[in-house]
């Protein structure tokens, strides 16, 4: 949380933004950066897990391999193993190495700890660790023989009446924390800084801090119940009291709710003040000529959603809407109709997609959609014919000049790109409608970016096939109208999916590779989709971040491997090709035009085909590790078949044991094809930035305390608040609430950043 462009204009503001080295020493802060936490103010946001007072035992069940913890338990058991020298020489260089095992409990469950070293290390171990005694340890997580085990943990040995009474000297930190409250909080933690090295930091922060005035207006405050903040910092930090503590997490819960809510209510404001030219559809031009040429008839749904977008493209005000709709439900032809129309009064149209396969899926399928009519200054075209350009990064200096000519000049009504579209360069003539695809992989900055290409602020469309419930939408796109379509459109065929247990049946995984073979034979395609590229990844890294503790501990099926696998096995007799973001994009684009055009019957694929890649034909799809991925993904992934008149087969394989969650996942993606309804069981069983796929992009969700289920009413109050606050306050002169908008428009840009 440092300072804004502008710098802080409370001193509130300004004490919270200091940075943890000022205030910690480098050395100190520089163990913080792990847990991203910079500042005093992000370490004051960063809450303990849970608490416990001195005398209270942990619950050893909750405890996971990896996980760094501080427990409370009881000795019950101590043994060393190993020979002691018969006399002295127990702390030498020579003196024999020995270990020692003791076992704790909770009285329910019991975790080991392990101890190596001299006998003389070992004796001082041995007679901390006497049967009866209690105490906290703290390290990571480990599993020895098939137990949980804690190797060379810290701790401290507490008495009856929860104060220090023995322990190593270099655990002071800890000792100081455990006697001097009455509740110790928990915090998460790295291996390389213990929770109670961060409540003591926590505390000579609160120190700093002093008695800090409150940003909010004493009548926000009160029309929202929550304690002052100065007092909420105390209470979760130094806590003596749960309930005061819960307070404390309240205020912090509603700032959250509060500063997002206040910030969108300002941009949805300005927005209102600042002017669009009116693009108002003109009957005889491109739009009813493309009209006119369709082979099917529009989904009501369609209709109704593009009479929404035509109606705000009338008015002097920049529209701001969010299409979410199913996979497959005509997204991509309503925002060309709302394309159209901008280009009919007069105006240009840019469409950013997040990946260069998906920004080419489009260029080639809007290109196809238009055919003479998108051919603008050929002489193939028509009268009232546009042209549509493609820029991205991988093109040559040559292409991307004769883009950025083309965008600039007016040439091109229709500008089809990536990030690319971003650079300062690439500029437009009369840029009247901004299409933003996938707007969970963007940020509100990279919107704007876009948008500030235009001398009067244009309107934006931007679009989601991932379906967001409504207190989702409400809470991250706030600043957006929605527009939702469910209706598919006539001609889509059933799907049926089918959880595989591959461990159980394995010969039901051979049955599926004959599956898709008796498709191709039936003049079919398939898709096969693994989790990683080649076997040489991590296991657990990306795009594994779905894999739940304990539910598939062995690596994923690699694309690499298993087209090798299959080309010489399987599906030796159709033709088969392999598909992956490293690929060259020359080879990548190369790949798909020959599957679109049936050249190729298999494509072994990551998840580079999850959105945009259209190809009718397609009736299979076989997902490898299924378990690997999320709800919402599955459900992407599985949108790629069934787009044509052919019924379709997705088979989920997996590894994993009936009745953990990543089963439960995929026996949910198997009952449905409602995205809606996959999308609501996604948001309780995961984090809302999982939902919106934030963390698929490798950026943490930005709703650090908010569970948008649960906090829904919460949320909609600090709405009416933020409304009311606009009213009163439209030039945002007061100093706290412009600190606050602040800190929202910051930490936005800062995951902006990061995303890029």
């Amino acid at each position: 949380m440092s300072a804004p462009a502008g710098g802080w204009r409370t001193e509130t503001y300004r004490r919270l933004g200091t940075g943890l080295d000022r205030v910690l020493g480098a050395r100190t802060a520089k163990y913080f950066e792990a847990l991203k936490l910079a500042t005093v103010g992000d370490l004051m946001h960063h809450l303990p897990r849970r608490y416990q007072s001195g005398t209270e035992l942990s619950d050893l069940s909750a405890l996971q391999v990896g996980e760094e913890v501080a427990v409370m338990a009881e000795v019950v058991r101590c043994v060393v193993h190993g020979r002691r020298p018969a006399s002295g020489g127990g702390w030498g260089k020579n003196a024999p190495r020995l270990r020692i095992e003791a076992t704790i409990t909770d009285h329910r469950g019991y975790l080991t700890l392990a101890f190596f070293g001299p006998s003389g290390r070992i004796d001082w171990w041995e007679k901390q660790l006497t049967t009866g005694t209690r105490g906290i340890f703290a390290g990571k997580v480990g599993e020895f023989n098939g137990k949980l085990q804690l190797a060379h943990p810290d701790f401290v040995i507490l008495d009856e009446q929860g104060q220090v009474s023995g322990g190593a000297k270099r655990n002071l930190a800890m000792a100081n924390v455990s006697q001097t409250d009455s509740l110790i909080g928990l915090y998460p933690a790295t291996g390389k800084l213990r929770t109670w090295t961060i409540a003591e930091s926590a505390g000579i922060a609160l120190d700093f801090l002093g008695d800090l005035a409150d940003p909010l207006p004493q009548w926000i405050r009160a029309e929202a119940g929550v304690v002052e903040l100065s007092r909420a910092f105390h209470d979760i930090h130094r806590p003596h009291d749960r309930a005061a503590a819960e307070l404390g997490i309240d205020r912090l819960r509603f700032d959250e709710a509060f500063g997002m809510q206040l910030t969108m209510a300002y941009r949805r404001a300005d927005a209102a003040r600042h002017g669009a030219v009116a693009r108002p559809r003109r009957p005889g031009g491109l739009l009813d000529a493309f009209d006119a040429r369709l082979p099917f008839t529009l989904t009501r749904g369609q209709q109704q959603v593009s009479e929404e977008i035509f109606t705000e493209l009338a008015r002097p005000v920049p529209m701001q809407r969010l299409l979410q709709g199913e996979v497959g439900s005509g997204k991509t032809l309503v925002a060309l109709r709302a394309m159209l129309a901008v280009i009919d009064a007069g105006g240009q149209a840019a469409l950013l997609a997040p990946t260069e396969v998906l920004a080419g899926q489009h260029f080639q399928s809007i290109s196809a959609l238009l055919g003479d009519l998108g051919q603008g200054g050929l002489l193939a075209g028509t009268d009232e014919s546009t042209e549509i350009t493609l820029l991205t990064g991988s093109m040559s200096a040559a292409q991307k000049r004769a883009a950025t000519l083309k965008a600039a000049s007016g040439a091109a009504g229709i500008v089809i790109g990536t990030h690319a579209l971003l650079a300062e360069h690439v500029q437009f003539a009369e840029l009247g409608l901004v299409v933003v695809d996938e707007q969970h992989r963007f940020g509100v900055e990279q919107r704007a970016a876009l948008s500030a290409k235009a001398e009067a602020r244009p309107h934006v469309l931007v679009m989601t096939a991932t379906p967001i419930p409504r207190s989702v939408a409400m809470t991250v796109f706030g600043d957006l109208e929605v527009s939702t379509l469910r209706e598919l459109p006539a001609g889509r065929a059933e799907v049926s999916t089918v959880v595989v247990d591959a461990r159980r049946n394995p010969k039901w995984v051979d049955r599926g590779w004959q599956r898709v073979v008796e498709e191709v034979r039936q003049g079919r395609q398939a898709y096969v989709v693994c989790a990683r590229i080649s076997s040489a990844d991590k296991p657990g890294s990306k795009p594994e971040e779905n894999l739940d503790e304990g539910d598939a501990p062995e690596p994923a099926t690699a694309v690499e491997d298993l087209f090798a696998e299959l080309s010489a096995g399987p599906l030796s007799a159709v033709r088969v090709e392999m598909l992956h973001g490293q690929l060259a994009a020359e080879e990548k684009d190369a790949v798909m035009r020959r599957f679109s055009a049936g050249e190729t019957d298999v494509i072994v694929s990551t998840t580079v085909i999850e959105v945009g890649v259209d190809v009718p034909n397609a009736s299979v799809m076989v997902i490898c590790d299924a378990d690997r991925f999320g709800i919402s993904q599955l459900h992407q992934l599985r949108g790629r078949i069934g787009r044509g008149g052919h019924p379709g087969v997705c088979l989920l394989l997996t590894r994993t044991p009936d009745g953990s969650l990543a089963r439960q996942r995929l026996d949910a993606v198997a009952a449905t094809r409602d995205g809606f309804a996959l999308a609501d069981v996604d948001l309780e069983q995961r984090r809302e930035g999982d939902v919106l796929g934030a963390s698929q992009s490798g950026v943490r969700s930005s709703l650090r305390l908010l569970r948008v289920l649960s906090d829904a009413d919460l949320i909609a109050e600090a709405r009416v608040l933020a409304e009311r606050c606009v009213q009163q306050d439209p030039d945002l002169r007061d100093a706290g609430l412009a600190d606050t908008v602040g800190q929202i428009e910051l930490q936005a840009a800062g995951e902006w950043l990061e995303r890029t």
